[in-house]
C-alpha cells in the first residue's frame, strides 16, 4: 500500500474531496473552473486518463517520483511543464510575528482572483477557492496577501495560495497567513503538506523556518 501523499489527486479526488471531482472510468478529474488536477487508478487506466483529458483539456498531474504515472501525459499530446517539486510535511509550526486577518469566501471571488492571476502562486482558477480555509489581509479594502488549503487526503492537508501583493511584499504577511492555516489544519487533526519546485532553495528554507521538512520528491506534469 503506497503512502496517501505518493498519488495526492488520486487519493483526494476519490475520497474526501470527490464533491469537487470529475470521473471517467478510473480516471478523475477536478472541476475545470477548480482546478487543473487529473489522475488515473492505476497504470492501467490510460485509456480513461485520455478520455478524460480530451473532454476537460488544460490538466495536470502530481504523482511520487517512481509511481507508474509520473510524468503521464496522453498519447500524442507534449507536456507543457514537467518539473520536480519538493513534497514538504509538518506536523508542527514555528512561533512568529502575527497580523490581522480575515476568513475569505464567495464575496471576495473577484478579489482572491485578481489577485492569484498577479502573483501566480500556481495553478488557479476562478473557483479554486471552493477547496475553503481561505484567509487574506485587507488594506483601505484591497486584498494585498492571502493564504489557503487545496487537497486533502486521509491525515494531511495541503496548504497552498499563497501570495502577497508585489507593492507588499517583505513584510512577512505570507509567513504569518501560512502559520494561521497551518495551525487551523493543525487543530482539526491533520499534518500539513505542501509543494515547492526542488530548485528553489530560497522557498523551501522559508518551509522549513515555518516548521516543514522535505517527504520526498514529486513530478508535475501539465499538458494542453
Amino acid at each position: 500500500m503506497t503512502h496517501p501523499l505518493d498519488r495526492p489527486v488520486w487519493n483526494a479526488l476519490t475520497g474526501r474531496q470527490a464533491h469537487l471531482a470529475l470521473r471517467e472510468g478510473d480516471a478523475v478529474r477536478l472541476r475545470p473552473d477548480v482546478g487543473v488536477f487529473v489522475a488515473g487508478k492505476d497504470a492501467g487506466s490510460t485509456d480513461d486518463l485520455q478520455a478524460i483529458c480530451a473532454r476537460y483539456p488544460g490538466a495536470g498531474s502530481l504523482e511520487a517520483e517512481g509511481t507508474p504515472l509520473a510524468g503521464w501525459t496522453p498519447p500524442g499530446v507534449a507536456p507543457t511543464l514537467n518539473a520536480v517539486l519538493a513534497q514538504m510535511v509538518a506536523t508542527t509550526v514555528t512561533s512568529g510575528p502575527s497580523v490581522d486577518w480575515t476568513a475569505l469566501g464567495e464575496a471576495d471571488a473577484k478579489d482572491i482572483y485578481d489577485l492569484a492571476m498577479l502573483t501566480n502562486p500556481g495553478p488557479f482558477r476562478p473557483r479554486t477557492f471552493d477547496f475553503g480555509g481561505y484567509i487574506g489581509v485587507r488594506e483601505h479594502g484591497r486584498l494585498i496577501a492571502m493564504a489557503g488549503t487545496r487537497l486533502r487526503v486521509e491525515g494531511f492537508s495541503e496548504v497552498s495560495a499563497v501570495c502577497t501583493h508585489p507593492d507588499h511584499r517583505g513584510r512577512g504577511l505570507a509567513s504569518a497567513l501560512m502559520r494561521v492555516v497551518i495551525g487551523h489544519i493543525l487543530d482539526e487533526g491533520d499534518a500539513c503538506f505542501l509543494h515547492a519546485f526542488a530548485d528553489r532553495a530560497a522557498t523551501i528554507s522559508l518551509y522549513r523556518s515555518l516548521g516543514f521538512e522535505i517527504r520526498q520528491r514529486i513530478v508535475y506534469t501539465t499538458f494542453a
